[in-house]
């Protein structure tokens, strides 16, 4: 039985087909199973590899198609790299809607008890809630070997669209979003001598943004 804060959430039938935790939230293929539990925080070995390799979507496990989406902050839509493969488009928008870290913009992140398996994702790790989250679509992406693991570069948008707490968000909610995260990414582009290069990243993702 799924939990009573997303019981009333439309679920696309693919993440349906997908085991329900204890605590009555559907468990994306990706999570990895510790001591009989599942703990959303820690990637399955292998599933990051067989994503790229077999087009299976993050979420949900299954075969891809040709729209590819990603469930990104805003700081990965100014430098348009993601650590994570993408999803269908519908297990795309549940997970915005469903998922507790992204739904509820003042939730921290629980990272009391980690266990041995759990590693950092690879890149700059920003551990904030941004607040605000965006829905990348595009046809293409590629991994690159980022030192400390494998990121992805994120093709062209065909379609962008930001959202908080499950709608659509503000022009004034990404920009705060982008302002909190922002001086991270500039500390990162100063001391590799990218400050130029970041602010073009900058001006191109302000395109994306609604009028209001």
């Amino acid at each position: 039985m799924l939990n009573a804060s997303i019981k009333d959430i439309p679920i696309p039938p693919r993440m349906a087909r997908r085991p329900v935790d204890r605590r009555g939230f559907p468990v994306p293929w990706f999570v990895a199973k510790i001591d009989g539990e599942w703990d959303f925080r820690v990637i399955a070995p292998g599933a990051m590899v067989r994503a790229y390799r077999q087009r299976l979507c993050w979420l949900c496990g299954e075969p891809l198609g040709r729209y590819l989406t990603f469930v990104i902050g805003p700081m990965c839509a100014i430098n348009r790299v993601n650590s994570e493969p993408p999803s269908h488009h519908d297990c795309a928008i549940y997970a915005l809607k469903a998922c507790p870290f992204i739904a509820r913009p003042n939730m921290r992140r629980n990272e009391k008890d980690l266990p041995e398996e759990y590693l950092n994702a690879a890149g700059i790790h920003i551990p904030h809630n941004p607040g605000v989250m965006l829905l990348w679509v595009t046809h293409s992406y590629k991994p690159f070997d980022a030192g400390n693991g494998v990121l992805f570069e994120l093709g062209p948008p065909c379609e962008a669209v930001f959202y908080r707490e499950g709608r659509p968000a503000t022009r004034a909610e990404i920009l705060d979003a982008i302002n909190k995260g922002l001086p991270h990414l500039r500390e990162a582009a100063k001391a590799d001598g990218g400050e130029k290069q970041l602010d073009a990243e900058i001006e191109r993702a302000m395109k994306l943004l609604p009028a209001a």
